[in-house]
């Protein structure tokens, strides 16, 4: 699909063109996953990886898979992208971003969902 969205495009080159920022994006393609394992697997330090997953949440590029609660009552959620790939082409002073929605995780949910019966 064609990003028409003028802010969305701003949102996926300036993601693109943050080293921790991709980093996370990569890490959450195609499995959904904490804060934890982001820093752990990716070595972001702790609170830039939250402030940069904030930020990536609040542009719409990640969303929220579910929130786990432990048995000793602590909560956290696992993230996954919005989006599996990105195409960035600039031609004639015009961006064209295309982008791939992320169906596994799309298909996953609605699974869950359905199963919720």
């Amino acid at each position: 699909m064609i990003i028409q969205s003028q802010r969305v495009k701003k949102a996926i080159l300036t993601a693109l063109a943050d080293e921790e920022m991709t980093k996370i994006l990569n890490t959450i393609m195609h499995h959904s996953k904490s804060i934890a394992d982001i820093t752990r697997e990716n070595n972001i330090a702790h609170t830039t990886c939250y402030r940069k997953t904030k930020l990536l949440i609040n542009e719409g590029l990640v969303r929220v898979d579910k929130i786990v609660i432990t048995p000793e009552g602590k909560k956290f959620s696992l993230y996954y992208s919005v989006f599996k790939s990105v195409n960035v082409k600039y031609e004639s002073n015009n961006v064209i971003v295309e982008a791939e929605q992320n169906s596994d995780i799309i298909k996953k949910a609605m699974a869950r969902f359905y199963s919720l019966e």
